[in-house]
């Protein structure tokens, strides 16, 4: 069962690595005012949304204990997220503070998940 949540959360930080690059891959272009949603990064959200998931059932089918706050403020981040990238994924050019707040989520989820113990 280890190495499953292990290989889970391995997913799980591919998941993050690809919606924190595809965000960063726009920086140039949202100082411009010309940034766009990447496919990488509705990938990433749903690649984290549904390896979390796993996660927590893994976790508690081990019989871990799960800081159910925790995970709670960690999907509500996710959830504003997958919005924001899910609603402005077709349009050509994103207002700055769109593609600015999923940076800034997603940067304060990985923070979350370092730092609340």
């Amino acid at each position: 069962m280890d190495v499953l949540i292990h290989a889970v959360i391995g997913l799980h930080i591919i998941g993050i690595a690809a919606l924190l690059g595809g965000f960063l891959t726009q920086m140039k272009a949202l100082g411009q005012g010309e940034g766009r949603m990447v496919p990488a990064m509705l990938h990433g959200a749903l690649t984290m949304l549904v390896t979390g998931v796993a996660l927590v059932g893994l976790n508690q089918a081990q019989g871990a204990t799960v800081n159910t706050v925790k995970i709670g403020v960690k999907l509500a981040l996710l959830v504003v997220i997958l919005g924001l990238v899910y609603i402005k994924r077709d349009e050509e050019k994103v207002a700055s503070a769109a593609l600015g707040t999923v940076g800034a989520l997603t940067a304060t989820n990985i923070f979350i998940a370092v730092l609340w113990t």
